[in-house]
């Protein structure tokens, strides 16, 4: 494995490869890395002769100046972590000033609609931070193929909406949640869970398992109104939104189609540590 922190020498490292016909993976990454992240990875390793994981903190894509501050930074760990899984894995670290240069400032996108439902609506500018970065990040990779979790469902679905609009030669793909054995979908957040939230946030997939049984018989209002009551009713977990969409483009469902796949979204804060979670319901 190696490690490179600038993009100039990981250029050069993977044309070099590319001359001799290798096919390049990418996972990027803000590192802290979890199971999730090494399922993405070993994935990549499947379809890839080398796989590049990126490990960096965007700052473009956080509203919340102390949010980005908290953010688990463990280089060292993930690179242990990594050498662990290939000799086939580069991992590129750079600091901002290597990805941003000049000025640390988002780029514009228009994602057809989708950056202004669910997470758009409560994370102000997130979606032209994440475009940025993963656009920059396929600049200098250029990879044949890239990887990301279904976790983050709606931003899976801006960057093929990115690629696609860019005409980006790169495909996407989305690679199933990994969950702790009780449910708790995998985050790098997890590690900053106090003790009682933490035997706590479990409670987050049951209920989304709860609304996914629901939704076969139930109004997608009813639905919701369930979830909401539920979490009314919690101690310690603070609904900020529950909202059952469209998988295609990501708008609330307000009647039910034979014709349409939905799909359950959820943030719920957890004293101060924001966590989201997905669930297909058919």
């Amino acid at each position: 494995m190696v490690v490179f922190t600038e993009k100039k020498q990981i250029e050069k490292h993977l044309q070099g490869l590319k001359d001799k016909q290798y096919r390049i993976g990418f996972v990027p990454t803000m590192g802290a890395l979890h199971q999730g992240h090494l399922s993405l990875v070993v994935k990549a390793l499947e379809q890839n002769d080398y796989v590049v994981v990126s490990i960096f903190v965007n700052p473009t894509q956080f509203d919340n100046a102390t949010d980005l501050k908290n953010y688990p930074r463990t280089l060292a760990r993930d690179t242990e972590l990594l050498a662990t899984v290939s000799d086939a894995i580069i991992v590129y670290a750079p600091d901002v000033s290597d990805i941003y240069e000049v000025e640390t400032k988002a780029e514009q996108f228009n994602f057809d609609g989708l950056e202004y439902e669910m997470e758009g609506r409560f994370r102000n500018g997130h979606f032209d931070g994440v475009g940025t970065i993963v656009k920059r990040l396929f600049e200098i990779v250029k990879p044949d193929h890239a990887y990301f979790g279904q976790k983050d469902f709606q931003q899976l679905a801006i960057i093929k909406k990115m690629v696609e609009k860019h005409q980006i030669p790169v495909a996407i793909h989305g690679c199933p949640i990994l969950r702790e054995t009780n449910g708790l979908a995998l985050s790098s957040r997890n590690e900053r869970l106090k003790p009682d939230y933490k035997k706590a946030a479990p409670f987050i997939y049951k209920t989304l398992k709860s609304a996914k049984k629901q939704f076969g018989t139930k109004s997608a209002k009813y639905v919701t109104e369930w979830v909401e009551k539920a979490f009314s009713n919690h101690d310690l977990l603070q609904l900020e939104y529950f909202i059952i969409a469209d998988e295609k483009t990501l708008k609330p469902v307000i009647r039910k189609s034979k014709n349409k796949t939905y799909r359950a979204f959820i943030a719920v804060y957890a004293d101060d540590i924001r966590l989201i979670d997905n669930i297909a319901l058919n």
